[in-house]
C-alpha cells in the first residue's frame, strides 16, 4: 500500500479530504496528522476513525524531530499539507504562532521529505494547499489568476504567501515535485464556529447578536467544502507538477446578503417568523486591514482536470444548515469556554 500524509485531517477541510480519500483509495495507507488545536477535532472523523487504510498520529509540525521521524517510519510517497493557522482575527491577535505553523511547519514537511525521498521524486508529490488570500483585495471588478501578484494584507496572508514561496523554492531549487492550490472560502459540515456561516448559524439558533463587521460590504466567493476536497483530490492525482491551480466556487456574496439568505433560510427551518432572525444582526468595529473582495477564476481547473463546483450555493447552504441543525451535540462540544471568551473579545459592539 501507497502511505500518504495528510497533514491538518481533522480539521474543517481536511476531514472531508480525508474521509474522500480513505474510502476512494483502499490502496492507499492514509497517515492523519493532526496537532489537534481548538479547530481540530477527532469527532469530524470519527466515522471513519476505524477504517483498516487510516492511521491517525498527534503531532506538531513545528516539531521537525516528530516530523523527522514519521517520514522515516512511513515513507511516505505523497503529502497534501492543510495543517495551518487560518482564522485572520486570531492572526492579528498573535501573529508569531502563524508564522511558526504555516512558515516553520511547511519548511518541515519539506525539509522531511526531500530528506527521505534523496532526489528519487519518480512518482512522489507534495502538495500544498493554500488560500486565494494571499493575492490581497480586489476592487469591483476583475478575479484572481494563478498568476497574479502577490499582495497580502494580514500576518495570516502573509505566512500562507510565505509558505508558497517556499514551496516553490524547493521546487526550483531541489527540483521537488510539488503543486498548489489556492482556494476561495470554504464553508459546510464540521466548520469551526468562529468563520461565518457556523457562527451565525449558532447564534440565530440561540438567539444571539449576529456580529457583521463594517457595513457588511465585503465580497467573497464561497465554495462548498466537499467541491474543494474533490477538487484536491484532482489536482494531486492529475494536476501537473510545478503548477498552481485557483479553486473557486464562481460565487460572489457581500457578506450582509449571506447573512441574510442566511436568516430567511434558519427561520424557515426552525419554523419562526419570516425576518425574526435579521432582528439579531449587529454591526461591529470593521476588522483591521479587512480586504474588500476576493474572486477566483477557476477556468484552468476546469479546462485541465474538468473540475466545476457540484451544487449552488443556495443549495449547498440549505444543506449545510441542516448538518449543523441536526448536529447541535457537536455545534455544543466545540463551542467550549474559551471559544466563549475569544468570541467575546473579538466582537466588541461599536
Amino acid at each position: 500500500m501507497k502511505n500518504i500524509l495528510i497533514t491538518g485531517g481533522s480539521g474543517f477541510i481536511g476531514s472531508h479530504l480525508v474521509r474522500l480519500m480513505v474510502n476512494k483509495y483502499p490502496n492507499y495507507n492514509i497517515v492523519n496528522l493532526d496537532k489537534l488545536t481548538y479547530a481540530g477535532n477527532p469527532e469530524n472523523i470519527k466515522d471513519i476513525e476505524n477504517a483498516p487504510n487510516y492511521k491517525f498520529v498527534q503531532a506538531d509540525i513545528v516539531d521537525k524531530d516528530v516530523i523527522s521521524d514519521l517520514f522515516n517510519e512511513y515513507k511516505f510517497a505523497g503529502v497534501i499539507h492543510l495543517a495551518a493557522e487560518s482564522h485572520v482575527d486570531r492572526s492579528i491577535s498573535n501573529p508569531t504562532e502563524f508564522i511558526m505553523t504555516n512558515v516553520v511547519g511547511t519548511l518541515n514537511l519539506l525539509n522531511a521529505a526531500r530528506e527521505i525521498w534523496k532526489d528519487d521524486f519518480s512518482d512522489k508529490i507534495f502538495y500544498h494547499v493554500s488560500t486565494d488570500e494571499v493575492y490581497g483585495s480586489l476592487g469591483d471588478k476583475g478575479f484572481f489568476y494563478e498568476d497574479t501578484a502577490y499582495d497580502p494584507r494580514s500576518p495570516y496572508s502573509a505566512s500562507k504567501a510565505s509558505s508558497d514561496h517556499i514551496v516553490r523554492a524547493y521546487y526550483h531549487t531541489f527540483g521537488m515535485p510539488i503543486k498548489i492550490s489556492n482556494c476561495s472560502n470554504n464553508y459546510g459540515s464540521h466548520q469551526f464556529p468562529e468563520k461565518l456561516i457556523p457562527l451565525m448559524i449558532h447564534n440565530i439558533k440561540n438567539n444571539k447578536p449576529l456580529p457583521v463587521y463594517g457595513e457588511g460590504l465585503n465580497i467573497r466567493d464561497w465554495l462548498w467544502v466537499a467541491d474543494h476536497a474533490r477538487a484536491i483530490d484532482d489536482i494531486f492525482h492529475k494536476g501537473k507538477v510545478g503548477e498552481t491551480y485557483n479553486i473557486g466556487g464562481h460565487n460572489e456574496w457581500k457578506n450582509i446578503d449571506l447573512v441574510h439568505l442566511l436568516c430567511d433560510t434558519m427561520d424557515e427551518k426552525l419554523g419562526r417568523e419570516k425576518g425574526a432572525a435579521r432582528q439579531l444582526i449587529t454591526y461591529v468595529k470593521d476588522r483591521a486591514g479587512h480586504d474588500m473582495r476576493y474572486a477566483i477564476d477557476a477556468t484552468k481547473i476546469k479546462e485541465e482536470l474538468g473540475w466545476v463546483p457540484s451544487v449552488t450555493f443556495e443549495e449547498g447552504l440549505s444543506k449545510t444548515v441542516d448538518w449543523y441543525l441536526e448536529n447541535e451535540q457537536w455545534l455544543d462540544n466545540v463551542t467550549s469556554g474559551n471559544y466563549r471568551s475569544y468570541y467575546e473579545n473579538q466582537y466588541n459592539k461599536r
